[in-house]
């Protein structure tokens, strides 16, 4: 049966590196509009079981529809992947096959202008995967220092025009709140060349939804305890889209899958004496340029995979 939707990230490549077992426990951290998960289904179903992870209620909701017809093989879990091992447990999943993260946001949830992800538009500023929590972009435009909203920009936007942003931000709330991206957009756009306008306003997004969200701390977390949870065999494979993210999956799995440093011969810090994982990746899998033509939010895309050893 073909899908009336769109093709996740790197489909086919996530399939070859994901599926070792039919009959598997398989998790999609990130489920956001059910793309992915829906191609793993295609491949386990009806043998296997699949867990759907999100932090975003609406995208529960909207994958929960593409995935009707593999009724009774999903378990949907409104909540952040990072809790992982209590989420299994609560489902008396002892351990899994596999696990996918596709870092950042869904097309799904950037297509939606109330949640508040796009510069594009005129929406709210909020940009919580979680609704239920109270703190959002508009919390942190409007109530962090200048050197505070500078310090996010540059480390989690890699922005260098960070500090020149934050002193506009705070002189124009003084006047009015910012409450919209369209009124953050604007700040940011009398501050900004316009050749390099449309790049800034992606890295200045970006760093305020990872603050929100706490996202690189969530990653980290979701890593160690996913790890413990995979069986011997069993892979995890992560698709990121920004230097920060890919970062943070490569050296961990180095860490977790090599004794020595190959330039030092020393022991990597914290490396356990026994290594438990195996790099399958030694280069990130990127799009085809087919696929990137054809999805140009794809073009940023890596994958890196790790099987427990």
């Amino acid at each position: 049966m073909s899908s009336p939707y769109h093709l996740p990230v790197l489909r086919d490549e996530v399939i070859k590196f994901l599926i070792t077992k039919h009959d598997g426990i398989y998790v999609d951290g990130t489920l956001g509009g059910g793309g992915h998960a829906e191609s793993i289904l295609e491949k386990i179903y009806p043998l296997g079981t699949l867990v759907g992870i999100d932090a975003d209620a609406d995208a529960q909701s909207e994958a929960g529809k593409r995935l009707q017809r593999f009724s009774g093989k999903v378990v949907f879990v409104h909540d952040n992947n990072a809790n992982i091992r209590s989420i299994l447990q609560s489902h008396n999943f002892s351990s899994i096959q596999g696990m996918l993260l596709d870092l950042g946001v869904s097309s799904f949830q950037l297509d939606e202008g109330s949640k508040g992800f796009s510069f594009r538009g005129n929406n709210v500023l909020d940009m919580r995967m979680d609704r239920r929590q109270p703190f959002n972009a508009a919390t942190v435009i409007n109530t962090y220092s200048d050197e505070g909203l500078a310090d996010i920009f540059w480390r989690y936007g890699e922005e260098n025009n960070s500090r020149k942003i934050a002193r506009a931000i705070v002189e124009r709330r003084g006047l009015k709140k910012i409450e919209t991206t369209g009124d953050l957009a604007e700040v940011i756009e009398r501050r900004v060349p316009g050749q390099f306008l449309t790049k800034t306003l992606a890295r200045v997004f970006q760093a305020l939804r990872i603050e929100v969200n706490h996202e690189l701390d969530s990653l980290s977390n979701t890593l160690n305890e996913a790890v413990d949870l995979l069986a011997s065999g069993g892979r995890i494979a992560v698709i990121s889209y920004h230097s920060l993210e890919d970062r943070i999956v490569k050296n961990f799995f180095m860490e977790q899958s090599a004794t020595i440093i190959p330039s030092g011969h020393k022991l990597v810090p914290d490396t356990p004496a026994t290594p438990t994982l195996r790099v399958l990746t030694k280069k990130p899998v990127v799009p085809s340029r087919e696929e990137q033509s054809s999805n140009p939010r794809s073009r940023s895309a890596k994958m890196r995979v790790a099987e427990r050893i």
